[in-house]
């Protein structure tokens, strides 16, 4: 439904992608966001930012007409279905990609993406009229943008109506005006994208409950990683709302190494090592220019400086300002390096290779660790105000020394520094009275923020009694209805925010370590009824009953994958596997999988193991006389 302002819910838009760039589709047949080429590149479609003059490519019946809509089976490839009274006709939305002509089986890193956008329009029953109407701008333009100004052009069927009756096929397409788009080079692209992502969800191992919004959750993350590099974003889009009419608007299409470690751990533990590995080089080309210069993030070509600016546009139902770039990369958030660390075990443990002075520069983290540990930050919500002593940033440096003795061998120094910073936050980061933990060292007693509630899954030495209390004072302080906030102390930014939704998630993990399955559960099948039509998820939930947010949101889709994951351990193993840190619970779901014999060998080479090499997914522009 568009309000009267000319803009739909967030829960109305489908996502669809080429590893590159990306697009979202309105459940109306209004595509309102799209970047080519990069996800963060200047948007060619924005009208979800500004309703009156943002660019947007629309297709829908000229008379009234109801919608059902769902991905092709195992692929991003959304098709949406028309019914009027007339007739019926269906709209298929993807971004063409493959894999290279001479790309090796498991090679997924080799993408072949000629930066289109399709629109398949196909007559079903009867005859239905149509209305097609657009605007492509270069960027945030504000005035009337000819196609040519981004580079681009439409082909196929040209603004207008247009009528299509049952059996017929027509096409409407975004791509380089000197490209050569026709019926053949679509059909080609459209056979060879879906079998791409057939192949890749093919390979997925995960061997346990809700299998279906695993996998549909797995290819939105795979989505959402950009093989030339082998980083993955946080969200698709920028300046989303937070709160409708606030100024809680960011920009998160850039690679945080904290999403990023996460969400390849929970691809490693569904059996995929390519896009492990592809983030581990990201990282480690990183890491060589020093622990020092280390950044929270990232562009998606290892960009070091995202500066942030304000766009003089609407803005989200009138939620200002919209903003490019992101001043968080500028902050110093020490649970950073407890997250490469933990990748990094994940990355090992599940038979990845350290390339030469890898471990030099993973002991350099611990080393590192020494002298900044005990200092104030930012933290994981990355707040806007003076820096504190949060307990989950303290207990993410005690992370950094655990795997650095996992993965390099025992030094009395870093044995000695992981026990007194456990001590620490023992005795600072705990509540004398309440024997929960706090959101900071000098919190008071009801201070608590939803990064704790992660602490339980994390491998860290906590007692069931302590995960226990401490979820208790997070519901009884963050808690509306089924989801947490993540907390409730200032953090320098004016207005509020809605629920997070990956801390709903961490709330069933951590009703999981305590062994309380039952209520478990029923919590997480009450999270994933929640998901839009077609099964995405975005930042945040109103929990009267809309999006908030940037969508789809990386943070949650793997929050499913990891609970779920969390979830058939707990059947195998019990709450002590659940609690065992993400790359333990990794490793034990694919050893459920493949035994423990050739672990390594299997993953290095999942595509023997489950199919065969794929020619139908391969793309060779040339062939189809594109420019590649």
């Amino acid at each position: 439904m568009v309000d009267v302002r000319g803009y739909r819910p967030i829960e109305d838009y489908a996502a669809i992608g080429d590893c590159h760039g990306s697009a979202l589709v309105a459940r109306d047949g209004s595509i309102d966001w799209c970047c080519f080429g990069r996800f963060d590149a200047p948007p060619v479609f924005w009208r979800i930012l500004d309703a009156e003059r943002g660019g947007f490519l629309a297709i829908a019946p000229t008379a009234d007409f109801e919608a059902t809509r769902a991905y092709l089976p195992g692929t991003n490839v959304l098709r949406t279905e028309f019914r009027t009274a007339a007739g019926r006709v269906a709209i298929t939305d993807f971004m063409p990609l493959g894999r290279a002509p001479d790309a090796r089986a498991n090679d997924y890193v080799r993408v072949v993406a000629p930066g289109w956008l399709v629109r398949r329009i196909e007559g079903i029953a009867g005859s239905v009229e149509l209305g097609v109407s657009s605007r492509v701008t270069s960027g945030f333009a504000v005035d009337d943008a000819a196609p040519r100004d981004a580079g681009l052009a439409i082909h196929g069927v040209p603004p207008g109506l247009v009528r299509v009756a049952a059996g017929e096929r027509r096409f409407v397409a975004i791509a380089p005006a000197a490209d050569r788009v026709t019926g053949e080079a679509i059909d080609a692209l459209f056979e060879a994208t879906c079998a791409y992502w057939r192949e890749w969800i093919g390979y997925c191992r995960y061997d346990g409950p809700y299998a279906a919004q695993v996998e549909r959750s797995a290819l939105v993350l795979k989505m959402m990683t950009y093989p030339p590099t082998g980083a993955c974003v946080a969200a698709l889009t920028t300046s989303l709302p937070e709160e409708i009419g606030g100024e809680r608007n960011w920009d998160y299409r850039f690679c945080w190494i904290r999403d990023a470690s996460l969400m390849l751990l929970a691809l490693s533990a569904l059996g995929y090592s390519g896009e492990s590995r592809g983030f581990w080089n990201y990282l480690c080309e990183l890491l060589e220019g020093g622990v020092e210069h280390l950044q929270v993030m990232y562009g998606i070509g290892r960009e070091a400086h995202l500066e942030e600016r304000c766009v003089d546009l609407d803005g989200y139902r009138g939620s200002r300002p919209v903003r490019t770039g992101n001043a968080a990369h500028e902050q110093n958030q020490t649970d950073l390096y407890g997250y490469i660390l933990e990748g990094a075990l994940g990355y090992r443990l599940l038979g990845g290779a350290f390339n030469p002075g890898d471990a030099e520069s993973l002991a350099a983290v611990a080393d590192f660790v020494e002298g900044c540990w005990s200092l104030p930050d930012t933290g994981i919500w990355e707040p806007r105000g003076p820096p504190r002593h949060f307990v989950h940033s303290k207990a993410m440096c005690w992370i950094v020394l655990d795997r650095a003795i996992r993965l390099l061998g025992h030094r009395p120094q870093w044995a000695q520094l992981r026990e007194r910073i456990w001590n620490e936050i023992l005795a600072r980061g705990r509540d004398a009275e309440g024997g929960h933990l706090l959101q900071a060292f000098d919190a008071k007693g009801d201070e608590v923020d939803a990064a704790l509630l992660q602490l339980a899954t994390l491998g860290v030495p906590l007692d069931v009694q302590t995960i226990h209390r401490t979820r208790l004072v997070v519901e009884r302080v963050l808690r509306r209805g089924d989801f947490i906030e993540r907390y409730r102390t200032p953090d320098g930014v004016a207005g509020g925010e809605g629920a997070f939704l990956v801390c709903s998630f961490w709330h069933v993990d951590s009703l999981l370590a305590e062994g309380k399955r039952d209520a478990a559960v029923a919590l997480f099948e009450r999270l994933l009824a929640i998901a839009n039509d077609v099964g995405l998820y975005s930042e945040e939930y109103d929990p009267r009953g809309s999006f908030l947010g940037n969508v789809p949101q990386a943070f949650t889709h793997l929050g499913l994958v990891n609970t779920a994951v969390s979830l058939a351990l707990f059947d195998r193993h019990g709450p002590g596997a659940v609690r065992a840190g993400h790359a333990e619970r990794a490793r034990l779901h694919v050893k459920a999988t493949f035994g423990w014999r050739g672990i390594a060998a299997a993953l290095a080479s999942t595509g023997r193991v489950r199919l065969r090499s794929s020619r139908a997914s391969r793309i060779d522009l040339a062939r189809l006389g594109i420019r590649g």
